[in-house]
């Protein structure tokens, strides 16, 4: 696993996490685009590159935790204390229960789809035409956010199901997770700010799981001990670092502006990546 590759992946998967423009699209690109330059044939990922994609979650997992600490340690709190009273009417236990009944709906979408998705990583021209539904999905979520007068600051059941079924959808590459997961946060009612912050809060339990999940019944320790660690840790750490960033100033332009921008970006790299992996196979 040569360490170039790794520096971009970080830094392509600490953009495109929270950016909704689809993480998994954009690795799928990064991977295939530097095989392409260099000659390699597109073929199934090495055991080594499936465990680089997660341990590149895992630090974007450990950005959303640093940078939503306090609200994290918060909703924590307020779930230990709703279930030892028996009262759920505080604001974060609410949170916290619509963050659970959301990462359920996502494992009982994304658990029967999961094979397609793992097909899809070797079919890069499919990805870029997701991506370009992601985007029109993008266009979608602001028409009819801007004519809701009902906005709210924490979902509620509906909500959650809603965007937890966006988020089981968006296992498959192409397909935003932040970008999907906001966008029906928008058009479901929530305000900008609060759309956001429960995509990013929701992704907590899912990236924890699959980073944990994965490794335990995919990995074999003595071929792992091959595998070229300096540049994987290096890339988690980019990829948390650049993520940490993302998520900081990403939260102060979803306040103030249109995500119309990210729908038009991934309607013209989908384009562009169909049309040039349709033509390179």
């Amino acid at each position: 696993m040569p360490i170039i590759q790794t520096i971009l992946m970080g830094i392509v998967q600490g953009l495109s996490e929270f950016l909704p423009i689809s993480s998994s699209a954009h690795l799928v690109f990064t991977s295939n685009f530097y095989k392409v330059f260099k000659g390699i044939e597109i073929v199934q990922q090495s055991n080594e590159e499936i465990f680089l994609d997660i341990m590149l979650h895992l630090g974007t997992l450990i950005a959303v935790i640093i940078f939503f600490r306090k609200e994290i340690l918060e909703i924590c709190k307020a779930l230990f204390y709703a279930c030892k009273n028996g009262d759920f009417t505080d604001k974060n236990s609410k949170l916290g229960i619509y963050i659970i009944i959301g990462t359920i709906i996502t494992i009982a979408l994304a658990l029967p789809i999961n094979d397609v998705a793992e097909h899809l990583v070797y079919h890069p021209a499919l990805v870029g035409g997701l991506l370009i539904l992601t985007g029109f999905v993008l266009f979608f979520s602001e028409y009819l956010s801007k004519k809701r007068t009902d906005k709210t600051e924490v979902p509620n059941f509906k909500q959650s199901v809603l965007i937890g079924l966006a988020q089981g959808l968006a296992v498959l590459p192409g397909f935003s997770r932040s970008g999907w997961t906001i966008a029906t946060g928008l058009f479901s009612g929530l305000n900008r700010q609060a759309a956001a912050k429960y995509s990013f809060l929701l992704s907590v339990p899912i990236i924890l799981g699959a980073s944990m999940v994965y490794p335990l019944i995919k990995i074999n320790i003595k071929e792992a001990l091959t595998y070229n660690w300096t540049a994987i840790i290096l890339g988690t750490t980019i990829s948390a670092i650049v993520g940490f960033l993302c998520i900081k100033y990403f939260m102060k332009f979803i306040s103030k502006f249109s995500i119309n921008i990210f729908g038009w970006y991934c309607v013209i790299m989908g384009i562009f990546t169909t049309i040039f992996f349709s033509i390179y196979k």
